[in-house]
């Protein structure tokens, strides 16, 4: 059973819940201190936690579902859990179920809003999977779909949407779609065999990279803008700092001629950049909050 668990949990890559998960919680902290001047409640950030596991885990189970057959031809991800035979179709198609399930009990118990909501939230966890068959633009389907935690995590605690909110949600976007740019470009021959489609394989390995920086530059816009429409002050601004010099790094370690160090600019450099992000807004709010 536990080795079954390992299993599920390699399938979703459990450990790239470090990317949304403090976004989530980010966007729970700004929520409640911008609308009630109060930090969100402990049970909150409970409910908050299951519907990010249940969402993020539903979303990873559909991907390798729907991509069995591709990540089998491709030498990256023959070794996936489906393609390898560690799982059978219908145990992921339960894991799915139970997934959405944990994301619909977590969204009812926070808020009318949350609930609400739950259609396009659906809606764009299955879409995304199938968005690289027909479109270019699946990078930034998968931007819309993980920042949906941030904005997920300041509905959850306040019950509306604001254009605070849309800026933070939008940020998250473009800093998604640019890492995912970056991640893409070690597949591009084999996308382009397959008749899959990237922003890539649509411009170029050197024309994608530059497309990342851009959606990169507009990520530091949005960090900036966060700053001067909420009360966050010297704490968030260290933090923001900190993100550029990490956005700079990732982009200046890899290039066109050299995606050795994708792996790190990717996951590692990204993982850092959210936890230092969230942590820092955290102390920021904190302090403020016991002044």
């Amino acid at each position: 059973m536990l080795k079954k668990i390992g299993i599920f949990l390699q399938m979703i890559k459990f450990e790239h819940t470090v990317f949304a998960l403090p976004f989530a919680f980010m966007g729970a902290l700004l929520g409640s201190v911008v609308m009630f001047g109060a930090l969100p409640s402990w049970g909150q950030i409970g409910w908050i936690v299951i519907a990010m596991f249940g969402a993020r885990s539903a979303a990873m189970g559909l991907n390798r579902l729907i991509d069995r057959i591709s990540d089998a031809k491709n030498p990256r991800t023959a070794g996936r859990a489906i393609p390898a035979g560690l799982l059978k179709v219908g145990e992921v198609t339960l894991f799915i179920a139970f997934s959405f399930f944990l994301l619909f009990w977590a969204a009812f118990k926070l808020n009318p809003l949350s609930a609400k909501l739950l259609p396009i939230a659906v809606f764009l966890l299955v879409f995304y999977s199938f968005t690289k068959r027909f479109t270019w633009a699946c990078h930034l389907i998968l931007g819309l779909t993980i920042a949906l935690a941030p904005l997920g995590g300041w509905v959850a605690v306040t019950g509306t949407v604001d254009w605070t909110a849309m800026v933070f949600y939008f940020t998250i976007v473009f800093w998604t779609a640019g890492f995912d740019i970056i991640y893409s470009c070690q597949d591009v021959e084999f996308d382009k065999n397959e008749g899959l489609y990237s922003i890539p394989v649509r411009f170029g390995v050197p024309r994608a990279l530059t497309i990342a920086k851009v959606f990169h530059i507009l990520t530091g816009a949005g960090f900036v803008s966060l700053l001067f429409i909420t009360d966050l002050s010297w704490w968030y601004v260290a933090g923001m700092l900190i993100a550029y010099i990490i956005l700079f790094y990732e982009h200046h370690i890899v290039s066109p001629s050299d995606l050795s160090r994708l792996q790190t600019a990717f996951f590692t450099m990204n993982g850092v950049l959210s936890i230092v992000v969230f942590s820092f807004t955290l102390i920021d709010l904190v302090v403020q909050f016991y002044k």
